[in-house]
């Protein structure tokens, strides 16, 4: 088992990278309020000629992800751009609307902007081809269980469901809440087909590093992946071949784990059939 160097700051393996693919929930924030230090962090690496990319499975555009990271406080000089799996849903559904399919759109109200603006035809559950299930209704009470009922029906009708964002959990203050991809792994689970957009699946990085090459100039950037997240970020950089940078401050922290311990960490990840090379606490300076 591989142990993860385990750094005190971002400024110890800086020099070693010409841009940063930074995870936003559970590494910028935890839902309610900026991480103390990443965003000196982001602005010290950017400062120094770095570039970051954020890359977040949000299930929402990544100019309203933006608009949210503002609203909770993280830095808008932190980063260069963003890209999340709502952009990249967006693009499929586009396909999918010129091929004349229809899409039922089961989520919250937040995610509203995920279906605007878009050449596709939106019907309810009955008259669709394809489910976007962006997440709960609630996300603060229901769990995959709520949805049981709803997923059997799909599944009699051999639905494939458009799963925007693979997080299963994210931090919520000191708790932590269910997102879309659990219940579309619950989908999968009773036989469902499950179109996964976003980390760690290669269609989202394709994307992410044809925009790096962009704004590095650089035809290979030496690049370092930083996210929380075992199931999502760690197992997405190892299969794009991106050195990667664990938070322990997220999804870790949150189950009790001791996240200082590097052989705790490497058994977390582990669990994953992943690595990742380097680990701290939260992202600091």
């Amino acid at each position: 088992m591989n142990l993860p160097q385990m750094l005190t700051g971002l400024a110890e393996i800086a020099d070693n990278y010409d841009a940063l693919v930074v995870d936003i929930w559970g590494v910028l924030h935890n839902g309610q309020a900026p991480f103390e230090g990443v965003d000196a962090a982001l602005l010290n690496y950017r400062q120094q000629g770095g570039k970051v990319l954020l890359l977040s499975n949000a299930p929402r555009p990544g100019t309203s992800a933006v608009k949210t990271l503002e609203a909770i406080g993280n830095c808008r000089d932190g980063f260069d751009d963003i890209l999340t799996s709502g952009d990249a849903v967006r693009a499929l559904m586009s396909d999918m609307g010129r091929e004349g399919k229809k899409i039922c759109h089961i989520g919250p109200k937040k995610d509203a902007d995920l279906i605007t603006d878009l050449e596709v035809e939106f019907v309810d559950e009955d008259a669709a081809d394809a489910i976007l299930f962006s997440g709960p209704y609630d996300d603060t009470t229901e769990t995959p269980d709520d949805y049981a009922d709803m997923l059997a029906r799909f599944k009699a009708r051999n639905l494939p469901l458009l799963c925007p964002n693979p997080d299963r959990t994210v931090p919520f203050g000191g708790r932590v809440i269910f997102c879309a991809g659990a219940v579309a792994e619950a989908y999968e689970n009773i036989g469902g087909e499950v179109v996964w957009v976003g980390k760690p699946y290669p269609m989202v990085y394709a994307r992410a590093l044809a925009m790096l090459r962009d704004m590095t100039g650089l035809k290979d950037p030496r690049l370092l992946a930083i996210g929380d997240g075992p199931k999502t970020d760690m197992p997405g950089a190892e299969a794009a071949g991106i050195d990667a940078l664990f938070i322990g401050g997220g999804l870790a922290s949150a189950s009790g784990s001791d996240i200082e311990n590097p052989e705790v960490i490497a058994a977390i990840l582990a669990e994953e059939n992943t690595q990742a090379r380097y680990a701290m606490r939260h992202l600091v300076w």
